[in-house]
Order: C-alpha cells, then structure tokens, then sequence
C-alpha cells in the first residue's frame, strides 16, 4: 500500500494521540460493503509505511487507542490535582490579583482622590458623593434635597472639574 491512504478521511471522530505512540489507524469505504483498514506508522528510520489489516486487528488497535486516551486523561487529572501551585492557581484565577506595586499605586490614587473630594465645597461633596458613591440618580438627588435637577447637573459638574484641577489622575 502507498502513502495515499493517510490522505483519506476516517469517518471515526479525530483523537487526541500521545506523542510515543507510532501507530495510527484508519478505515476506509466504511459505509461500503466492502471495509478496509489500515495500520501507519513511522519506522525508526523515519519511513512511513501503511498496511492493510484485517477488521479484528484494526478493533485491536483502535481500543489500545481508546485505553491509551483514557490514561492520558487520568494522567492529566492527577497532573491537575497534585501541581496546585501558588502560580498555577493564579494563571487560573478568574480575577487576576494585582502585584503590590498595582496595590500601592492604587491606593494612593484613591487618598488623593478622597483628599481632592474633602478640598470641595460641602454642598458639592455631598451631592457628588450621593451621585457617584451612593448610586443616585440627579433627580433623586434634586428631590432629597429639593431643588432642581439643573441646579444638581451644574453642581456634580462644578465638582468634577474641581477635582479634576486638584487630581488630574
């Protein structure tokens, strides 16, 4: 047989194939009355060759093939289990944690940020603080405090570019 034959397809699902296994295995005209299948390999040499099997061996070699697949998953879960390392739980991690200069940066924007927000007059703190710490929408605020929601819009506004010119971050 030639080397065409590593060119057909196999109706069987694709498989995932360990690396140090040489064999391959294929059918063709499985949908035939007449089925053939195949054994491939790489000698040591590196020369490919391709031989026809009759359907008991090929049933053989196709469940070496599933039993191998099925070690090589056990392996992986054991591989899985036994190498919970600090860096492979953190590759893992839906939310990836900050290192500490992230940490220390952050923190220090957030105090200026908080210092900048003191520095404002009361009544624009407080209406800033109530929008955007507390979730509240303009016209709630407006009712909260009761004047209008134009007068709520300007003060928010005045303050953020207060803070802006205090904290350009």
């Amino acid at each position: 047989m030639g080397t065409d034959h590593w060119k057909h397809a196999d109706p069987r699902p694709r498989r995932r194939r360990d690396p140090d296994n040489p064999y391959r295995v294929f059918s063709t005209g499985i949908d035939t009355t007449s089925p053939r299948y195949y054994l491939a390999f790489t000698d040591g040499c590196g020369a490919r060759h391709c031989l026809e099997i009759d359907k008991d061996l090929f049933e053989a070699f196709d469940q070496f093939e599933l039993e191998d697949i099925s070690q090589m998953h056990r392996i992986d879960r054991h591989y899985e289990q036994s190498e919970q390392t600090e860096i492979s739980l953190y590759k893992r991690a839906a939310c990836q944690l900050e290192d500490v200069e992230e940490t220390v940066f952050h923190q220090l924007e957030a105090e200026a940020l908080y210092r900048a927000i003191g520095e404002l007059p009361e009544v624009q703190r407080r209406r800033l603080t109530l929008y955007y710490f507390d979730g509240l929408t303009y016209e709630e605020i407006a009712k909260l405090e009761g004047c209008s929601y134009p007068a709520i819009m300007k003060s928010v506004s005045i303050a953020l570019r207060e803070i802006r010119k205090i904290f350009p971050g």
